[in-house]
């Protein structure tokens, strides 16, 4: 029995199914089908993937290695499907290399073996950045940023880590504007945020929503102040932004704490903890501010029009009570 194609259906494990044997091929032995549960062979360690109806031809002719990639990219639909995009890639690596394999005459593999191949290498391409974004305001997710600040540190390879600051923002009285004008507009709030929030960041900067009402702003290659800078602006920006255009009486502002890597982080999370307890100081001492800490004398400060601001002792006794 010889493959012939593939029957796809999204959301459903694909199947194969079989023409028969041509007249001159009569003589040729059929090709071993497995039951369900059976594993596909394919040169590396491999769990069965039940749903699968055919193993590849043992045969080295063009034919068989052409029926060899058909047997893979089966396998790599139906792992696809499932979301198991390790297994359905190794798949697809076999496929695509018994395609290019020069050997392999041209007529024998189907032009649609290599748009499926495509397909799916796209399609998982596609899976990997939703993964990472955010749904209701396309920015970064945790995930993303998680993975980008252990990257930036160095901890994979032990390589001395980039002066990285990172920042945490919250948008103040956030619960209020969703009692007041509805999650919709909650919604739209958010979503205009991130763009404010992206203007004016660092080459390989970027935005990510952290949770809830809170980003965090990812700012490589600036030195301590001039982070401090790039998020005083940001707030700025945020607070004279024309919100009224949204809903009559509607003001948002943000409170933002900014750290550098190392400060007082922790595996998984580098920077972030000092960047959170900051944002405390910056929410106790009256909001819309940035609060920092001056690398100068160590002392924490808040940035712009709101360093006079009285009270911002008592917040930091609170955020740092063994300091």
């Amino acid at each position: 029995m010889r493959l012939a194609g593939l029957l796809h259906g999204r959301g459903s494990a694909a199947v194969t199914a079989a023409e028969p044997a041509r007249s001159e091929e009569a003589a040729r032995p059929a090709t071993p089908t497995t039951p369900p549960g059976t594993a596909v062979t394919c040169g590396f360690p491999t769990s069965p993937i039940v749903g699968l109806d055919a193993v590849p031809s043992a045969e080295t002719t063009p034919d068989g290695r052409a029926d060899q990639a058909r047997a893979h990219e089966a396998a790599a639909e139906v792992l696809a499907d499932r979301g198991d995009w390790r297994r359905a890639y190794h798949h697809l690596k076999a496929a695509v290399s018994l395609v290019r394999d020069e050997q392999t005459l041209p007529a024998s593999v189907p032009d649609q073996l290599r748009i499926e191949v495509d397909r799916l290498r796209r399609e998982r391409a596609e899976a990997r950045e939703q993964s990472r974004r955010d749904s209701l305001t396309a920015t970064w997710n945790r995930r993303y940023l998680d993975e980008r600040l252990g990257t930036l540190r160095g901890e994979p390879t032990g390589e001395a880590a980039e002066q990285v600051c990172v920042a945490l923002a919250d948008v103040d009285h956030f619960k209020q504007v969703n009692d007041t004008h509805g999650h919709a507009l909650g919604d739209e709030v958010l979503r205009r945020l991130v763009d404010l929030m992206s203007e004016g960041l660092p080459e390989d900067g970027f935005c990510a929503r952290y949770g809830g009402e809170e980003f965090a702003l990812v700012l490589p290659g600036l030195e301590p102040a001039e982070a401090v800078r790039v998020c005083e602006e940001a707030r700025a920006r945020v607070d004279a932004h024309p919100w009224h255009e949204i809903a009559e009486d509607l003001r948002v502002t943000v409170s933002v704490g900014v750290a550098c890597l190392g400060d007082g982080g922790c595996p998984g999370s580098p920077g972030l903890d000092a960047a959170d307890a900051l944002l405390y100081v910056a929410k106790r001492a009256g909001r819309n501010a940035v609060a920092y800490r001056d690398g100068a004398d160590g002392e924490v400060r808040l940035a712009g029009a709101a360093g006079g601001r009285r009270g911002i002792g008592a917040a930091v006794r609170r955020a740092f009570p063994s300091a």
